[in-house]
């Protein structure tokens, strides 16, 4: 728990103040100084329009981490209601959701978002709806088996006997033990919205220039790849490290949460 506190906090600072620890103006075009090699006064060199990379980096945490956050996030609130509505909606409900739920797995989530992105036009509140409707079904599937196992509990079938609504049994009785579970499946999607959200910028459907958003900053270099290879380089390490990151704190969460269970 300890290393996902950690690696938390560290994200969190990366997206607040990294932009502080910028040098230049990140949209500031400077062609005397385009495709420049890394050096004292451009750390990690600089792109086709002589726009600092390391700058664009530190700002682009703001787009490719925040956004990929507040997919997330949108997609947890999401699922977990759907799955609890399958959980305690009766067997009608659950048959609805659940067959919706399956229909919605069937497609591979980044051609989704891209389907959806392209009827919807390039742009930032595109991406963010293409992102979230494709990333709420994993939640709703664990939210609604763990939803079904808590029914047969005590404590629930108590609270039902005792004229609680199913709004009061799922706030105290569900989300408690929903919560540990779908933390560790939030963690993996936080990961996979970084990766879209990049996928997207990257075809040109994501946040659009002169914003310094990871993916567009790969879709700008591609054409000087074979040049200068390392514009390409450092935002792929960048999309690389925060993803392994992030999914080393789920890692690092899973084991925790199963030490916990094992010494219950």
């Amino acid at each position: 728990m300890r290393s996902v506190a950690v690696i938390g906090a560290a994200i969190l600072l990366f997206v607040v103040f990294g932009p502080l620890l910028a040098t230049h103006d990140p949209s500031t075009i400077n062609i005397p100084k385009r495709l420049s090699p890394p050096g004292d006064e451009f750390f990690l060199g600089t792109d086709a329009l002589g726009r600092d990379i390391l700058s664009r980096i530190l700002h682009g945490a703001r787009w490719s981490l925040g956004l990929a956050f507040l997919i997330s996030l949108i997609g947890l609130c999401v699922g977990t209601l759907i799955g609890l509505l399958a959980a305690l909606g009766g067997k009608l409900a659950d048959w609805v959701v659940m067959r919706t739920t399956d229909t919605f797995l069937s497609f591979p989530e980044l051609v989704a978002a891209v389907v959806i992105a392209g009827l919807m036009g390039a742009g930032t509140w595109s991406l963010i709806f293409a992102l979230s409707v494709t990333s709420w079904m994993r939640y709703a599937r664990v939210a609604r088996g763990i939803g079904l196992s808590l029914q047969s509990r005590g404590y629930v079938i108590q609270a039902r006997l005792a004229g609680m609504s199913p709004l009061y049994i799922a706030r105290w009785h569900y989300l408690p033990s929903l919560l540990p579970s779908l933390t560790v499946v939030w963690t993996g999607m936080f990961a996979r919205a970084i990766l879209g959200i990049s996928s997207l910028g990257f075809l040109g459907f994501g946040v659009q220039p002169p914003m310094p958003e990871w993916g567009t900053m790969l879709l700008d270099a591609r054409v000087h790849m074979r040049s200068t290879p390392l514009q390409m380089i450092w935002p792929g390490l960048a999309v690389v490290v925060s993803v392994l990151a992030i999914n080393l704190a789920g890692d690092a969460l899973r084991d925790a949460l199963a030490k916990t269970e094992r010494a219950k």
